[in-house]
């Protein structure tokens, strides 16, 4: 639902338009805080009259010759985002505003839409690449072996101290565990 209703927004314009109150003024009065949303319900309104102020139905979605057709009648024109909006019936001069930067970064393909939400998940897991130690140099291999060991070392290390004194083993990682969360804590 939308935060102001069509009647109070038309209530508002009608009262700027009888020139009694500016934008701050209005705002100020109905507290809304800050101005920009009655100057823009006032441009809609004048733009395409009281259905300016009803909200959209449905998300727009503009082709990319559209786009490219915008900002070159900006580019032509001189004219800002708001008037290339109002040109061309487009309620949001901020999505101008993004196409402008989309395109002075990635050209066409920025324009072009972008899929949106995660992407669906295979059906078929994903093999395993099993060229990796062909890939590898000779002293990555033997890095990554090295590793290996070390990691196994360590493990059967902790095992053996496990099983010579299970609870003396616990009781220092319990300990480190409440110092540890301790510092959270302290954070």
């Amino acid at each position: 639902m939308a935060k102001y209703s069509q009647e109070f927004k038309l209530k508002l314009v009608k009262e700027y338009e009888n020139g009694n109150l500016g934008y701050k003024s209005l705002a100020k009065k109905y507290g809304i805080p800050d101005s920009s949303p009655i100057r823009k319900w006032v441009n809609f309104y004048q733009l395409y009259g009281k259905e300016g102020l009803s909200p959209k139905k449905s998300k727009e979605v503009y082709p990319v010759h559209f786009k490219l057709d915008v900002l070159q009648f900006m580019k032509q024109t001189g004219s800002s985002y708001q008037e290339a909006a109002n040109s061309f019936g487009i309620r949001e001069y901020s999505m101008i505003a993004n196409w402008n930067r989309a395109f002075n970064e990635d050209g066409i393909e920025g324009l072009k839409p972008k899929q949106k939400g995660r992407p669906s998940m295979s059906k078929l897991p994903k093999k395993k690449n099993m060229n990796n130690s062909q890939k590898m140099s000779r002293e990555q291999e033997l890095e990554r072996e090295n590793e290996l060991l070390r990691l196994e070392n360590a493990y059967l290390k902790k095992l053996k101290a496990y099983e010579e004194n299970p609870n003396a083993f616990l009781e220092k990682h319990k300990q480190h565990w409440h110092l540890s969360s301790k510092k959270k804590d302290i954070d």
